[in-house]
């Protein structure tokens, strides 16, 4: 069985997680506390010696490390269904798509980021997430953009079936939702939210419904 190292908060957890999900593969999560420093750890950074989730083991080589590349991987391996359109131009927008919330938007947020940003400049916690916001909101902003002005048939981001640009983008809107984001002027990404939220694969991966994640009181 597969073994996914995660965290409940970890947007690039959250991608590999859905994706498992939807190709129907079993797997077991296991729990690094990025917040309290357990991607340090030398047992898990001789798994990943950059020291972020996720990471996953196959059992067949070596761990398979950054989360689109383990998308592309999960693709190649088990292609049903599938998470790419079959033409060339199509594979390109969904991953211009998905390149836009997990290498444009999301690098500046991570815990890394935030940590240098208050060890650096000396911001407090409501200037790191200002600055969260704005670039999430940049990136949720450019996918609308997208998607408005090229739309393709079907109500996903892409068709009529989840494809790994729908995965990267319910990523960042979790964070950005659990940050108080809202969707105004952005109704594309408020039609797909919708079906996002209505599928069990998408939804059961949310941040707040795995394990570790805080409760409401």
């Amino acid at each position: 069985m597969m073994k996914l190292y995660g965290h409940w908060r970890s947007q690039t957890a959250m991608r590999v997680r859905i994706a498992l999900a939807l190709k129907g593969i079993p797997h077991e999560e296991v729990s690094i506390d990025i917040l309290g420093g357990g991607q340090f750890d030398p047992a898990y950074l001789a798994l990943n010696p950059e020291a972020v989730v996720p990471t996953l083991e196959d059992g067949a080589g070596p761990p398979l490390v950054q989360s689109l590349a383990i998308l592309e991987w999960l693709e190649e391996m088990h292609p049903m269904p599938p998470l790419l359109p079959p033409e060339a131009r199509g594979r390109a927008r969904v991953r211009a798509l998905a390149l836009i919330c997990a290498a444009d938007a999301h690098p500046l947020v991570v815990p890394s980021a935030r940590a240098r940003l208050a060890a650096q400049f000396g911001a407090d916690e409501a200037a790191i997430v200002a600055w969260s916001m704005h670039w999430m909101t940049r990136g949720l902003q450019a996918v609308e953009g997208h998607l408005a002005r090229d739309a393709v048939a079907g109500g996903w981001c892409h068709g009529d079936a989840p494809m790994i640009a729908d995965i990267c983008l319910y990523s960042l809107y979790a964070g950005y939702e659990q940050r108080g984001g809202r969707l105004d002027g952005m109704p594309k990404l408020a039609r797909v939210v919708a079906l996002w939220e209505a599928d069990p694969p998408f939804a059961a991966a949310h941040p707040l419904r795995q394990p570790g994640a805080p409760q409401p009181s």
